[in-house]
């Protein structure tokens, strides 16, 4: 039985029609501090920095509850693609058990 669960969403926004950088981050800061706010999450802003027409927005979470990553991550997803003037041309979701043992916790401890 896992211990618990992390997950991570990866989302790539296009906007080809942004000429600089400046333009881009006040599309993309204000849906990622709003994601922040509103969901349990760590959000940030991974790739595309230095690219004035796209960018990867990357999210992740904790709980031991699947059912709770996996649909936290859902909402993130869906808010993103939602808030944003851009578009969103891939979405990866990643959630990866936690086991006790590889935390060096014994279950014949109890």
């Amino acid at each position: 039985m896992a211990l618990g669960y992390v997950g991570v969403l990866t989302i790539r926004v296009d906007m080809p029609w942004v000429s600089n950088l400046k333009e881009k981050r006040a599309l993309v800061r204000p849906v990622v501090e709003r994601l922040k706010a509103r969901y349990p999450l760590t959000v940030a802003r991974l790739d595309g920095l230095d690219a004035h027409d796209w960018e990867v927005i990357g999210v992740a979470t904790i709980s031991n509850d699947y059912g709770w990553v996996e649909e936290t991550l859902r909402m993130a997803a869906d808010y993103i693609a939602k808030e944003g003037p851009y578009r969103v041309t891939s979405e990866q979701t990643v959630i990866t058990p936690l086991d006790g043992e590889e935390l060096g916790t014994d279950p014949d401890d109890d």
